[in-house]
């Protein structure tokens, strides 16, 4: 049997090989021959999927900032098509990455209606549509989809997919991270030392738009609170030159480490981060935080003007819940005085942080029951013809 799974960036190179372990595992017990061909990064390949394009560095949010990637998009979206007709696969997943898994799942639709198709986690649709028309279209070309937030599930039932809820797997993901003593020890932060994790990247853009703010904040930060000290997980390893460049810029005590994320989230006393799945894992792991984000300023007018667009949270610890239970700074509000202004109100008010841990708890309850991959993988695997 053969699987083809698409998905694209920093977050969906995680989320696939979490998925690809679990399926290898049920396939293994059950005494399957499985092969897994897939456009995705290096994580994915670690679990056993040949890649046949590499797309956890092709990323980008916003209109103008998707602009440099995009022939090299069509030529992963294509070089993944021209498998599909060469060597059709028993099965289809979809990973989030809209646009790219948009054209992949219409091409399944129109030239392999036979082969099913499956949506893991999809686009966020239900949380910034701008029109019905890519909700139709996913809707259209699914055979199941996989929702990992409740609020996903209804709103694409409602609009007519075959759903299942599963619950979230950075539920299983965060199973094995460390103690905050036992991250602590690992980074060796002595324990006078007040951690805080900056996350300004996962895509090159946010280095533009995002780093200079969250270093020009962590600067006055670092000031005030003389005990900081800053860690800086990398997402990619080719940021680790422009990152190392602007802390000796900023002149911030910072450490900036490789794939030591989650000791790094361990141990952390608060973080700053942009927008993304990382939230998520910060608030599994009691991290208070500000989320921050910003765009090009024409693709945000064109949102607004043009497309009438409206975000209603965009971290995901806000949409699991749908209110604010982290302070989100978006585009005008992301400045270095609101950055400051929050997370200092986070770092010395214990009620404040007291509330925010209270919050995780209740968001918590949403995120499904430990194995979520399993039961991800369970349902595809059930999807292949017999």
């Amino acid at each position: 049997m053969r699987i083809f799974i698409s998905t694209g960036e920093v977050s969906g190179d995680l989320q696939g090989s979490l998925l690809i372990e679990a399926i290898k595992r049920q396939a293994a017990a059950a005494s399957l021959p499985l092969e897994i061909v897939a456009l995705g990064g290096e994580k994915m390949a670690a679990a056993g999927a040949t890649i046949l394009g590499k797309t956890s560095g092709i990323g980008s949010m916003g209109l103008i900032e998707s602009l440099p990637y995009v022939f090299p998009t069509l030529k992963v979206q294509r070089r993944g098509m021209a498998f599909l007709q060469q060597n059709p696969p028993d099965l289809v997943v979809l990973i989030d990455y809209m646009g790219p898994n948009l054209g992949i799942g219409t091409y399944m639709r129109k030239h392999l209606p036979q082969v099913p198709v499956v949506y893991y986690i999809a686009p966020q649709e239900w949380a910034w549509s701008v029109s019905l028309s890519n909700t139709s279209r996913i809707v259209g070309f699914t055979d199941k989809l996989l929702a990992i937030f409740p609020e996903e599930a209804r709103y694409f039932r409602e609009h007519g997919a075959e759903v299942t809820w599963v619950g979230h797997p950075l539920v299983d993901r965060m199973q094995d991270a460390p103690s905050r003593s036992q991250a602590r020890s690992q980074l060796q932060i002595p324990p006078e030392q007040k951690a805080i994790a900056l996350l300004p990247a996962s895509r090159r853009q946010e280095l533009k738009y995002l780093l200079p703010v969250i270093f020009q904040a962590a600067q006055t930060i670092q000031a005030q609170l003389p005990e900081v000290h800053f860690w800086i997980p990398l997402s990619l390893e080719t940021y680790r030159q422009p990152i190392t460049e602007a802390i000796h810029s900023y002149g911030l005590r910072a450490t900036v480490v490789s794939d030591q994320q989650k000791e790094v989230f361990a141990a952390a006393d608060f973080a700053i981060s942009k927008s993304g799945t990382v939230n998520l894992e910060l608030a599994l792991l009691n991290v208070p935080q500000v989320v921050v984000y910003r765009l090009n300023p024409i693709t945000v007018w064109i949102a607004r003007k043009i497309l009438r667009g409206s975000i209603v949270f965009a971290s995901p610890p806000n949409l699991v819940v749908m209110k604010p239970i982290v302070p989100e700074l978006l585009q005008e509000q992301a400045t270095a005085e609101n950055i400051i202004q929050e997370s200092m109100e986070l770092l010395l008010n214990s009620q404040r942080r007291q509330q925010t841990l209270a919050d995780y708890a209740e968001m918590r309850q949403c995120l499904g029951d430990l194995g979520v991959c399993d039961r991800a993988a369970g349902e595809i695997l059930q999807m292949l013809p017999n």
